[in-house]
């Protein structure tokens, strides 16, 4: 089974054996990573927690972890700039348990080879079936279930709705990650006294 949703390009793949011990040995896992490049290169980590949850400062600790190990490593050739965030709400499915984890959520897939017909595929997630993954589409009217194995995916991320964001801020008061007190007082720019 390839990794290519977590890295797609060598380079990506070759990063990723160098920062996925380092990331695994502080307790999180690597969910994606892309080095782009443009009128700058930035090298785009995506990590999280192995039961979700990762915070502003875990993000802070993992950049200081792998900006070590890369600085000795040293397998980018020109400057670049490290940024390491938590998947977000919406977030990139990249390995097959992922699928598992958020069934009955609403995901776009996309396939690199034609299957009847599409490359595209908008549905409910219905779970794993050995190495397929399952989704739910809507077709005339009906709703059927196909399967498309994990190989084939080029492209995979949760849609954003409103029962994600329910259950991902459920999950996190869950955690004690979300104390909603913090948000009793709401400070708005312009105060008063600025106004005056």
């Amino acid at each position: 089974m390839t990794n290519d949703l977590i890295a797609k390009a060598a380079i990506d793949r070759r990063l990723a054996e160098i920062i996925s011990p380092v990331i695994e040995d502080m307790g999180y896992e690597l969910v994606r990573i892309r080095l782009m490049s443009g009128k700058q290169t930035t090298l785009q980590i995506m990590a999280d927690k192995p039961d979700g949850g990762i915070e502003v400062d875990d993000c802070a600790e993992i950049s200081n972890a792998v900006s070590a190990t890369l600085d000795v490593e040293d397998p980018i050739l020109d400057a670049y700039t490290l940024e390491v965030s938590s998947p977000g709400i919406d977030r990139p499915l990249t390995r097959i348990k992922d699928f598992d984890a958020f069934e009955g959520y609403e995901a776009k897939l996309e396939t690199d080879e034609l299957i009847d017909g599409r490359r595209r595929f908008k549905g409910e997630l219905a779970g794993v079936e050995g190495s397929e993954v399952l989704i739910n589409i809507p077709q005339d009217g009906d709703t059927v279930t196909i399967g498309l194995q994990f190989d084939w995916l080029t492209d995979a991320k949760l849609v954003l709705t409103d029962d994600l964001i329910k259950e991902m801020l459920r999950q996190r008061k869950a955690a004690g990650a979300l104390n909603e007190d913090e948000f009793d007082e709401i400070v708005t720019e312009g105060s008063e006294e600025e106004t005056k």
